[in-house]
C-alpha cells in the first residue's frame, strides 16, 4: 500500500496482541480503580480539609494544617512513639522470633506433638480480633488468669492492663500472630536441602553455627517477605488494642488507629482524622520499601 512502512503494520499487530492480552484484566482494574485508588484519592483530598462531622454547613481547604496540627500535638507523637514501640516488640521481635523458633523446634518434634503444637497456635491466629482481645483481657485484669496462677505461686500481682498496658497488648498480638510466621517459617525451612545441613553438621558445626551461617542466609527472603507482612498488619491493629484497654489508661497505650479514630469520630474532625490515616500509610510504606530493598539484596 502506497506510503505505509513495513514496521507499521507489525507494530499494529503487535499494539492488537498487547491489547487482547490486557482486555481480560478490565474489569479487575476497574474495579481496583473504583474501589481502591478512588476511596484513597478522597481521604488524599479530605486530609487537606477541615471536614467534621457536626456542626459544618461546608468543608474548607486547609491545605496542610491537618498535617502541621498533627506534628505539634504531643498527643500524636505519643501515638507515633508508642506504635512504633508495639509494632518493634509484637511484630519484629515477637511473632517473627517465636514463629521461627516453633517451625524449627516443630521440624524435630514427634507428629502428634506437631499436630497438637500447631493447632493450639493456629486456632489462636484464626479467632476474631475482638474474641482474641475479650480473652486476652481476661487473662491480664486484675482478677484474671495471670494473676491467678501468680498468686497460686505465691508471686506478686498487678494490674497489668494498668501498669504495663503497652508490653500487655503487645503480648496478645504476639499470641494471635505467631501462627502466621510459624507458617511462612515452616514452608521455608522445608525447602532447605537436608544434605547441607547435614554435610555442615559432618564438618562440625553446631546448631547456633548452622542457624546462623545456613539456614538464616537460605530464608532470607521468607524471613523479609514475613516481616513486611507482619509490620502492615500490626501497624493497622485495633479491635485487639480496642477491646482491652481503649488506648488507655490515658493514652498510654493509644497507637496510631486508636488515635485516628479518636480524631475522627468521637471528636467529629475527619479532616485531621483522614491526615492521621494518611501519615501512617506513609509509615506502612517506609517499612515496605525498607524490606522491599532489603529482598533485592543478594546474600
Amino acid at each position: 500500500m502506497p506510503g505505509r512502512t513495513p514496521g507499521t503494520g507489525r507494530a499494529g499487530r503487535i499494539a492488537g496482541r498487547v491489547l487482547t492480552r490486557a482486555l481480560p484484566l478490565g474489569p479487575a482494574v476497574a474495579l481496583l480503580l473504583l474501589f481502591l485508588a478512588g476511596p484513597i484519592a478522597y481521604c488524599a483530598y479530605i486530609a487537606f480539609t477541615d471536614l467534621q462531622l457536626t456542626g459544618q454547613a461546608h468543608a474548607s481547604f486547609v491545605a496542610f494544617d491537618n498535617f502541621r496540627t498533627a506534628f505539634g500535638d504531643d498527643a500524636f507523637l505519643n501515638a507515633v512513639w508508642l506504635t512504633l514501640v508495639f509494632t518493634v516488640l509484637s511484630s519484629l521481635v515477637g511473632q517473627n522470633t517465636l514463629g521461627l523458633a516453633l517451625a524449627s523446634l516443630m521440624r524435630r518434634a514427634s507428629k502428634p506433638v506437631r499436630t497438637l503444637t500447631g493447632g493450639i497456635v493456629i486456632t489462636a491466629w484464626v479467632l476474631p480480633e475482638v474474641v482474641a482481645g475479650f480473652l486476652l483481657y481476661a487473662f491480664f485484669r486484675r482478677e484474671g488468669t495471670l494473676n491467678a496462677i501468680l498468686d497460686g505461686l505465691h508471686l506478686p500481682t498487678q494490674n497489668w492492663l494498668f501498669t504495663l498496658p503497652i508490653l500487655a497488648v503487645s503480648f496478645a498480638n504476639v499470641w494471635r500472630g505467631t501462627a502466621f510466621s510459624m507458617l511462612v517459617y515452616s514452608a521455608a525451612l522445608d525447602e532447605i536441602p537436608q544434605e547441607i545441613t547435614e554435610a555442615a553438621e559432618v564438618d562440625g558445626a553446631g546448631g547456633w553455627r548452622r542457624t546462623w551461617h545456613i539456614t538464616l542466609p537460605m530464608i532470607r527472603r521468607s524471613i523479609g517477605t514475613n516481616l513486611m507482612l507482619n509490620t502492615l498488619q500490626t501497624l493497622s491493629v485495633f479491635g485487639l488494642i480496642w477491646v482491652m484497654t481503649r488506648g488507655g489508661p490515658g493514652d498510654r497505650s493509644q497507637t496510631l488507629p486508636l488515635f485516628m479514630y479518636e480524631q475522627a469520630f468521637q471528636k467529629s474532625m475527619i479532616g485531621y482524622g483522614t491526615a492521621v490515616a494518611l501519615l501512617l500509610l506513609l509509615v506502612g510504606s517506609l517499612f515496605s520499601l525498607v524490606y522491599l530493598r532489603l529482598l533485592r539484596t543478594e546474600v
